[in-house]
């Protein structure tokens, strides 16, 4: 019955005095046996508002505040007209924000302004993240950690809470002290909270998409994540909310132990919308390799055809997004005669500091994005930025758009079935790309076309290893009290409570593959006195050095489930030994061309297309090797072999000058955090001549706004932009 409500609100060109008042009737009594249901046709009338009889607002008034859609009635301009719902209306405004929370906002506020931990469950559209704007305006807790899965995400956090920068100091970087005059944030990934040594005490810690705490998902970074909130709620006791989409319960015993309550809710303030474009092609789409120039075309025809509104394609890997992006680009300008010339200011710096060639010109010439793992913070970013304010109709993504940024639009295409080559997307990874489709506040209505079956429906239960316990891995477990261990019989514990306790300290404060860095120490206390020199060194390390060393990481710190393809151990020692002594991208872009040339794969292809791999490729590496893997494994091993020389009596070495360097793009060291405000580095390179090199980071900022150093004339418009956003 409410699909063909919905369906006569959709078809039927407007509604009478009668028929709207028979439909608002309709809705009042669905809204006492189903609120959700409710919910969805309110939205639904709201989209159409223009259809129905104005002069029964006031009836739709009282519908919207019946099923608590506050912020609808601002936005719709509607008054509500009895002193009763004018005081409820009151009540559900924001006590520290110029907006109205809705019911379950309100509701979930409650919960977390009593003595409860809060863990959540609601749609992408819910407004959870509000509430933690809502809590930091408040000023109620003086020291606040926010951890949030990527550093895009956290960027975003941190633009959205600048404006409180006199009541606290917005902590970015591990390097960065806490402030003894005001409040602090720590906007961190996990790894950064488990790195970080000057923590004061904390008294609220926020996890957003909580469900990668679970050993279930295969994320390769769950331990981390474990290890974070674990020492934290072992450290200050502190309060917590836990938030995350599409969750149907967590670890059994959770919520009794840290005195927290679940709180799951369906309420969303756009509807959803799934057209069924599989069916209809299936017998084709079934056979991908001899239809997939068939497939791509009806992708392509459904992004012209609603080329009015904004569409995202969900892509199964950065390869996939360049090509279905250019092939795209290529089809939609065979099919317009006046192509669109949109001149971004990026585009420009791409030119100077990339390539005129770069295929990203000219897709986002004619309106297209893309946003992926492999591209530069500052270039997704300036991407997501575009398509917001509109500069962009179309944006295509890999599993970045569940987790990687908040962003949406009109249309959503669930184009590609996989998570790289081989990892089916589930009904979990299905409902947020599905979640991304309607803007709230700005549509009541998205749509998700399926190019792909829907995946079948199963409850998602998050579970918690380090207090369930089942499984639990070896880096996790390690960092448990024997008071919290659950099986002190288990012969995986046993293991571990053999390691002597010297070894066990610095295992433990690594977080990586426990029984791999007892390997590294066993071959490093064989090897000391053979090859002490490809062990102990500082600064810069000779190719034998770093071969050593990232051979030791390789075989021995790689989890078993990651895929490291198409790199190699001996690739690896090649592009960073490139990157390390050229310091620049562009000459491992350069090296990256002259190999991908000789391939027979690419003998088909032109040297632009060629080009836009290397470039894809050398970036994927510069994001997930060189600012990521490479110096934390570097960091491990310094650990180890410090360990060992110790032990010997032998002087260690040093290798997180060189592992510094890496991470940071070889920029100056007080210069590094701009980098985390999403600043290119040509821009930071040029500060280096406008700035002190003694100047401490937290004064960098400072200096860069009261003196107004982004006009000076050696930046682009591209680098002042950004640097005036910081």
């Amino acid at each position: 019955m409410i699909e063909e409500i919905l369906l006569n609100i959709e078809n039927e060109p407007a509604f009478n005095f009668e028929n709207t008042f028979q439909l608002y009737k309709k809705v009042s009594e669905i809204i006492i046996k189903n609120e959700v249901l409710a919910q969805r046709l309110i939205v639904n009338i709201l989209d159409n508002k223009e259809k129905f009889d104005q002069s029964l607002n006031l009836v739709l008034t009282d519908l919207i505040e019946a099923v608590g859609f506050y912020p609808y009635l601002t936005k719709e301009d509607l008054k509500l007209d009895s002193t009763d719902s004018l005081i409820r209306q009151v009540y559900h405004h924001s006590d520290n924000l110029n907006k109205y929370l809705h019911e379950d906002q309100k509701h979930l506020l409650s919960l977390l302004n009593s003595d409860k931990n809060v863990i959540v469950s609601a749609p992408t559209s819910f407004g959870k993240s509000l509430l933690i704007e809502e809590f930091v305006a408040s000023n109620k807790f003086q020291n606040i950690i926010i951890i949030q899965p990527t550093l895009a995400l956290l960027d975003e956090t941190r633009r959205k809470l600048k404006k409180y920068d006199e009541n606290y100091k917005l902590i970015v970087r591990t390097s960065q002290e806490p402030s003894s005059q005001k409040g602090n944030i720590y906007l961190f990934t996990a790894e950064r909270v488990n790195e970080y040594k000057e923590f004061p005490h904390i008294d609220f810690i926020i996890i957003d998409e909580f469900y990668k705490l679970s050993s279930k998902r295969d994320d390769e970074r769950a331990d981390s994540l474990n290890n974070a909130l674990h020492y934290i709620l072992k450290t200050f006791n502190s309060k917590f909310y836990l938030l995350g989409p599409n969750i149907d319960g967590i670890s059994e015993g959770f919520e009794e132990k840290y005195n927290a309550i679940f709180y799951k809710t369906k309420s969303s303030l756009v509807d959803v919308k799934t057209v069924d474009i599989y069916t209809e092609h299936k017998e084709k789409f079934d056979k991908p390799r001899k239809f997939k120039e068939y497939k791509e075309n009806i992708l392509f025809d459904l992004l012209i055809d609603n080329n009015h509104q904004q569409s995202i394609v969900y892509c199964s890997s950065p390869s996939r997004v360049r090509y279905l992006s250019n092939k795209f680009c290529s089809y939609l300008l065979s099919k317009i005669e006046n192509p669109t010339n949109e001149e971004l200011d990026i585009i420009e710096w791409i030119e100077e500091n990339i390539s005129k060639d770069w295929s990203l010109i000219k897709l986002l010439k004619n309106r297209i994005g893309i946003h992926d793992g492999a591209l530069q913070k500052h270039i997704t970013t300036s991407v997501i930025d575009y398509f917001n304010k509109g500069n962009l109709n179309y944006l295509f993504c890999t599993t970045t758009i569940i987790e990687g940024v908040n962003t949406s639009a009109k249309n959503i295409i669930f184009f590609d079935k996989t998570k790289g080559s081989r990892t089916p997307i589930d009904f979990f990874d299905y409902s947020n790309i599905k979640g991304r489709a309607g803007r709230l506040m700005i549509h009541y209505t998205g749509i998700i076309f399926n190019f792909n079956p829907i995946p079948p429906n199963k409850q998602v239960i998050v579970d918690i290893p380090f207090f369930e316990q089942n499984p639990v891995s070896n880096e996790v477990l390690i960092n448990l009290s024997e008071n919290e261990i659950k099986d002190t019989n288990s012969e995986q514990y046993k293991s571990i409570k053999d390691i002597p306790k010297d070894e066990k300290e610095v295992i433990k404060s690594n977080g990586v593959q426990v029984f791999g860095q007892r390997n590294i120490i066993e071959t490093l206390r064989a090897d000391i006195d053979s090859k002490y020199k490809l062990i102990a060194w500082n600064n810069y390390p000779k190719k034998e050095q770093l071969s050593y060393v990232l051979g030791l990481a390789w075989n021995n710190l790689l989890k078993p489930t990651e895929t490291v393809r198409p790199m190699t151990l001996n690739g690896l020692i090649t592009v960073t030994q490139i990157y390390a002594y050229k310091q620049n991208i562009w000459n491992l872009v350069d090296n990256t061309f002259t190999y991908l040339k000789t391939l027979k794969q690419h003998k088909e292809k032109n040297d632009l297309e060629i080009r836009d791999e290397a470039i894809r490729q050398s970036f994927q590496t510069l994001k997930h090797w060189f600012e990521y893997k490479v110096p934390k494994w570097l960091s491990v091993i310094d650990s180890l072999q410090n360990f060992v020389c110790v032990e010997k009596g032998l002087r260690s070495g040093s290798y997180s000058y060189f592992s510094n360097l890496i991470e940071n793009d070889f920029l100056r060291e007080n210069l590094t955090i701009l980098s985390e405000f999403g600043i290119p580095s040509s821009a930071i390179r040029k500060l280096e001549k406008l700035i002190p090199e003694k100047m401490p980071q937290d004064e960098v900022i400072k200096l860069i706004r009261n003196n107004k150093l982004y006009e000076n004339s050696n930046f682009i418009q591209y680098e002042k932009n950004k640097l005036r956003e910081t």
